[in-house]
């Protein structure tokens, strides 16, 4: 469809297409998905369904992979000397002097056997958005990608604050909703709903896969 003399994917077959696809894997670190991580220890929360999406991302990276679809990592580092001052201040009347994934501690490490390949590109970022002080919009302007499918945690923080910086900078949206997890399930319901609403397309894993043949 053209608007205005532009060519745009509108429905969700055209927007998944390989060619015109990123993969992005959101913050899958042991302090946010695992047992004794941040979220579990410090947080009090239920890192179950975090957990529970590593199928999933597991099988969508493999067929990003094959179809020649890029893989691109965001990963936190929220050391106290490097967070932004709104979380900061977040941190700080709630007492909370536990640092989350913090540069060579286990936490910071990738959770369930997830890893990034040579060649694939990492961005580590230190506030919510992915797109926030990093590399991340020239590292996607650099691949010619215009779709970005969604995994990873936490829905409603670090997956929708990214989400919702890419939609305005006009990439198209996609989420994967097995392959994105939450503490808070209301939460991770809402994001969703609010990503159909108005910022993109809420499909399944099984679907993003079969849009995505490997490569000959």
């Amino acid at each position: 469809m053209s608007l205005a003399g532009r060519d745009l994917p509108v429905g969700l077959d055209a927007k998944l297409e390989p060619r015109r696809c990123a993969l992005l894997v959101v913050d899958m670190q042991n302090d946010f998905c695992a047992a004794g991580g941040y979220i579990d220890r410090t947080m009090g929360k239920d890192v179950t369904a975090a957990a529970a999406i590593l199928p999933a991302v597991t099988e969508l990276v493999a067929r990003a992979r094959a179809a020649r679809v890029p893989v691109v990592w965001l990963r936190a580092d929220y050391s106290h000397d490097r967070i932004v001052d709104s979380i900061a201040v977040m941190l700080l009347a709630r007492g909370i002097g536990a640092e989350c994934c913090k540069p060579g501690t286990w936490g910071f490490e990738w959770f369930g056997g997830l890893a990034p390949q040579a060649g694939e590109f990492v961005v580590t970022k230190h506030s919510y958005s992915g797109f926030i002080g990093t590399e991340l919009e020239p590292v996607l302007a650099g691949l010619g990608r215009r779709t970005l499918v969604f995994t990873g945690v936490q829905t409603q923080v670090c997956v929708e604050s990214t989400l919702r910086d890419a939609h305005s900078h006009g990439y198209f949206c996609v989420v994967a909703q097995d392959a994105v997890g939450s503490h808070t399930p209301a939460l991770h319901a809402a994001t969703l709903d609010n990503v159909r609403f108005l910022f993109g397309d809420v499909t399944t894993a099984d679907t993003v896969a079969s849009a995505w043949p490997a490569a000959r």
